[in-house]
C-alpha cells in the first residue's frame, strides 16, 4: 500500500534542515558560538597531531591511536559545522538529496570508525596495564597500523552500504528534516517506500560494526579496573589509573551520548532533548577530547612545554639577529 501511495505524489530533490529554527532570534549568537567551537576544536586536534609527529616521546602506540582519533574528530566536525554556519548566516536551510546522503555516509563512516578506534585504544590500555610483559611484543608498529587502518576501512564500508541503500529510497510528502544534519532516523521517516529492509540492514550493520567494539571496550575496562584494584599500594593504583583515565572519560562521553540519542523514544516531547544530545556528540565532543588528553596527560603537557620553550628561544634568536 505504501509503495502505491507515493506513485501519486511528487518526489523532490531537496531537503530542508530545520536545525535550530525554534530559536530564530539566536541565530547570530549561535553562529559565533559554533564558530568558536569549530576553531578551538580544529586547533586542538591539529596541535595534538603536530605534537605526536614531532615529539619522539609521543611516538608510541597510545599516541598513534590518539593522532588517528584527532583526524577523525577534525573530519567529523567539518562534515557538519561549516554547512550549519553558512545556514546561520544566509538563512538557506536547503540541502540536495544527494548531498544529504553523502553527509550521512561520511558522518556515519567517521562515527563507525571511531567506535572501532576507541576499542583499539582500550585494547592498548588493557595490554599496558594487565599484560605489561606482552605489551612490546604485541603492540608493534605494523599491528597498530593494521588496527587503525581496519577501523577506518570498516567504518567506511559499513556506512557506505547503508548510504547505498538510502540512495535507492524515494522521498516525497514533507521534505523537512527536524534536525541540523542528515541523520539516519529522520531520513528513513521521509521515505515513501517500505523501509523494513533498510531498517533490517542498518540493524545488522550496527550490530556488526558497533556492538563488538563496544563489548571489547567494556571488557577491557572491566579487566583494567580489576587489575588496578588488585594493586596493593595507593601510589601504584593512582599511577595505573592515570594512564587510562583520559581515554575512559572519552569513551564514556562518546558511548553515553550515542546511547542516549539513539535509544531515547522518538516522541515529540523528547525530540528537543534528542537534538541537544546530538549537538553534544557531533559538535562538543571534538572540542572536549583534545582538552581532556592535553590537560590530563603529563606527556602531552611536557611536549607542549617543549614547544613553547622552542618558540621562545626562536623568538629571542630572531630578535637578536634583528638588533644586529
Amino acid at each position: 500500500m505504501k509503495d502505491r501511495e507515493w506513485e501519486n505524489q511528487t518526489s523532490y530533490t531537496d531537503f530542508i534542515l530545520l536545525g535550530f529554527g525554534d530559536f530564530p532570534g539566536l541565530h547570530i549568537p549561535l553562529f559565533f558560538l559554533f564558530l568558536a567551537i569549530y576553531i578551538v576544536s580544529m586547533a586542538g586536534s591539529i596541535l595534538i597531531l603536530v605534537l605526536v609527529v614531532t615529539d619522539q616521546h609521543l611516538q608510541t602506540p597510545m599516541y598513534f591511536f590518539l593522532a588517528n582519533l584527532s583526524c577523525l574528530e577534525m573530519c567529523c566536525i567539518s562534515t557538519i559545522l561549516p554547512r550549519m554556519l553558512v545556514s546561520f548566516l544566509t538563512g538557506d536551510k536547503t540541502i540536495s538529496v544527494r548531498a544529504c546522503i553523502v553527509q550521512f555516509d561520511v558522518f556515519g563512516s567517521l562515527v563507525a570508525a571511531e567506535c572501532c578506534l576507541l576499542s583499539a585504544m582500550s585494547y592498548d590500555r588493557y595490554l599496558a596495564i594487565c599484560k605489561p610483559l606482552y605489551y612490546a611484543a604485541k603492540m608493534h608498529a605494523s599491528f597498530c597500523f593494521q588496527l587503525a587502518a581496519g577501523s577506518w576501512i570498516s567504518g567506511f564500508v559499513a556506512a557506505t552500504i547503508a548510504a547505498c541503500g538510502m540512495s535507492q529510497m524515494i522521498f516525497c510528502g514533507s521534505n523537512e528534516i527536524n534536525h541540523f544534519f542528515c541523520d539516519y532516523t529522520p531520513l528513513v521517516k521521509l521515505s515513501c517506500v517500505d523501509t523494513k529492509p533498510m531498517v533490517l540492514v542498518n540493524l545488522l550493520l550496527s550490530s556488526v560494526i558497533a556492538l563488538p567494539p563496544f563489548l571489547l571496550t567494556l571488557t577491557s575496562y572491566v579487566c583494567i579496573i580489576a587489575t588496578i584494584l588488585s594493586i596493593p599500594s595507593i601510589t601504584g593504583r593512582q599511577k595505573a589509573f592515570s594512564t587510562c583515565s583520559s581515554h575512559l572519560i572519552v569513551v564514556t562521553i562518546f558511548y553515553g551520548t550515542l546511547i542516549i540519542v539513539y535509544m531515547l523514544p522518538n516522541s515529540n516531547t523528547l525530540r528537543a532533548l534528542n537534538k541537544m544530545f546530538s549537538v553534544f556528540y557531533t559538535v562538543v565532543t571534538p572540542i572536549v577530547n583534545p582538552l581532556i588528553y592535553s590537560l590530563r596527560n603529563r606527556e602531552v603537557k611536557d611536549a607542549l612545554r617543549k614547544v613553547f620553550k622552542q618558540l621562545n628561544l626562536s623568538r629571542s634568536v630572531v630578535s637578536k639577529l634583528v638588533c644586529i
